[in-house]
């Protein structure tokens, strides 16, 4: 099961300018509206120093993360509810998103941030009363606020996060060396987490045996044989117990706990499943 994150907001606002910067993958950009029609898919691993560090404890050939999809959706315009703009097309493609980013463009004095919100908001929940369900305008949403200062001012809403993204394009133009020499600190892995977060995920880890350290993701609150169907369903239907250990007790040279089909996964557990 995969999890994708659709990115939204007016024409030229900067979605495509993320999305390029969160997946580094080369997409259309232009000052026009419409440039991008059919959505860009990318895949983008969720940073977790956690990982290194069981992988510095396990030394495996192989290291492999989780990851979010995300999905780069063409700029919404004022009545797209009723087609305008292709909105009908734009907002099905929004519909199998599990959250949405709104990117809120707020570098240009002709642009009003709070209106820019009003109006994409309320294209969410006239397409749901149309369809006659609450889908679009429900999704979890983190607001990104495309700014050049950090002193300007902003409307408050939850779940927002402030971000140059013509800065973090020019980070992704740099090689690491450069990043360090020039003190520059990207905010992106701050939103691939929010992310994350706002989906009420957690991860748990693999081992298997020494050759490969992975992490998987799952809805908190899920129990222990949901998470033996993510890793392959034979654990799952022949599951008879699961040695489970926290990561922080792994590095600290901990032992694993047995556990049955009843234990509740935490975030962080590296799990070795028995059947």
């Amino acid at each position: 099961m995969s999890f994708s994150v659709g990115i939204i907001g007016l024409p030229n606002t900067g979605k495509s300018t993320l999305f390029k910067a969160l997946t580094k993958k080369q997409v259309d950009i232009a000052d026009y509206p419409f440039t991008t029609i059919d959505p860009n898919v990318g895949i983008v691993p969720v940073p977790d120093l956690r990982l290194e560090k069981i992988a510095d404890i396990i030394k495996p050939g192989k290291i492999t993360p989780t990851i979010i999809k995300f999905i780069d959706i063409a700029g919404l315009v004022k009545n797209a509810h009723k087609g305008e703009g292709m909105g009908n097309q734009f907002l099905s493609h929004i519909r199998p998103c599990d959250a949405v980013i709104e990117v809120i463009r707020c570098f240009d004095q002709n642009n009003n941030p709070k209106e820019s919100i009003e109006i994409i908001d309320n294209e969410l929940k006239m397409k749901d009363q149309e369809l006659e369900d609450n889908v679009l305008s429900s999704k979890p949403k983190i607001y990104l606020f495309n700014v050049k200062e950090d002193d300007i001012n902003l409307p408050e809403v939850k779940n927002s996060l402030v971000i140059d993204l013509k800065t973090e394009s020019e980070i992704n133009d740099l090689s690491s060396e450069e990043v360090e020499e020039l003190k520059i600190q990207s905010k992106l892995d701050e939103l691939i987490l929010a992310c994350y977060n706002i989906l009420d995920l957690i991860t748990f880890f693999t081992t298997t045996g020494g050759k490969e350290v992975r992490a998987w993701t799952i809805k908190k609150g899920s129990d222990v044989i949901t998470a033996a169907a993510k890793v392959h369903t034979d654990f799952a239907e022949k599951f008879i117990k699961a040695e489970v250990i926290p990561w922080q007790k792994l590095v600290e040279s901990g032992s694993h706990t047995i556990v049955g089909k009843e234990y509740i996964v935490q975030d962080g557990d590296i799990i070795e499943f028995k059947i």
